[in-house]
């Protein structure tokens, strides 16, 4: 049986750890912080004792994470992954992260004979929780293909997209076209209660034409229209995902004005709209003031 290991065992790390327990894996999961240790437990999920003891007793290790400081404090400081870790572990990285740092850590494990995927995740805690995640996955191909009973158990659907990076890479560009497209959602429902419309029927009319986005489709009927705002993502966390996604503009130096003037929106959005907020608020935000509509 192969064992795997999650550290990080908040609303995703735990749901993806009792996802692969109750598909037949045998999981063991560590968290920093003794209360999400504590609910592991309460939910019968076996919890190691630090970092160092499960990587040194597991096959796969799955990293669900706040950011790139943190894994790379995680798997390259004291006590950490790099340092306990066999020959022959895969670590699967699920943290949202700077594809610069996944590299960095990448290397590191690869001169010890550790493996990394990193498998930035879309779905949610429910997505964690049912086993029905999106992955997008960077790494080796033969490394990705040895690991597919895993990656299998957590997503409903994965896409090999590249070489190490490259999945952190198109996790970043999806997250600044949900955003991009969200925000411009917004403002084509401003515009048609300006013209005198019902922004619902009007949307629908642009779901069956070729203006239509999952903004559009799912985002607004699900959680905007009948004003839940309930996604279970919030304001802190996409602006994180716009904001990586801002540097690794600003490192490749490519071309890309309408990207930008969305990272700008979403950065001032801080000041109207706070970190706990539903992601979806961002459709009311116009730059220097909010809307709640008509």
């Amino acid at each position: 049986m192969t064992t795997v290991g999650v550290i990080g065992l908040g609303n995703m790390g735990l749901g993806m750890a009792l996802t692969l327990q109750r598909k037949q894996f045998e999981v063991t999961g560590f968290d920093a912080l003794p209360a999400a240790r504590g609910k592991a437990l309460a939910a019968g999920l076996a919890v190691a004792d630090s970092v160092a003891a499960l990587a040194a007793r597991v096959d796969v290790l799955v990293l669900s994470l706040p950011t790139s400081g943190i894994v790379e404090q995680v798997v390259l400081g004291d006590g950490g992954v790099l340092l306990a870790a066999r020959p022959g572990l895969v670590v699967i990285d699920t943290t949202t992260a700077s594809p610069a740092s996944t590299r960095k850590v990448a290397a590191a494990l690869a001169a010890r004979g550790v493996a990394l995927i990193d498998g930035p995740v879309s779905g949610g805690p429910k997505g964690a929780a049912n086993g029905t995640m999106t992955m997008v996955l960077g790494g080796d191909a033969a490394v990705i293909a040895d690991c597919l009973p895993v990656i299998q158990a957590l997503s409903a659907k994965h896409v090999h997209v590249g070489p190490t990076g490259a999945g952190h890479v198109t996790k970043l560009l999806n997250n600044l076209l949900c955003g991009a497209q969200l925000a411009l959602a917004g403002e084509a429902e401003r515009i048609a209660r300006a013209a005198g419309l019902d922004p619902q029927q009007v949307f629908e009319g642009i779901n069956a034409g070729s203006g239509r986005s999952a903004a559009t489709q799912v985002n607004y009927p699900t959680w905007v229209f009948n004003d839940a705002f309930d996604s279970g993502f919030t304001m802190k966390l996409m602006r994180k995902g716009i904001g990586l996604a801002m540097d690794l503009l600003a490192q490749t130096g490519a071309t890309a004005a309408l990207s930008q003037a969305a990272g700008d929106l979403w950065a001032a959005s801080a000041a109207a709209l706070a970190d706990g907020e539903d992601f979806n608020r961002i459709v009311a935000f116009e730059g220097d003031r909010t809307t709640t509509g008509a």
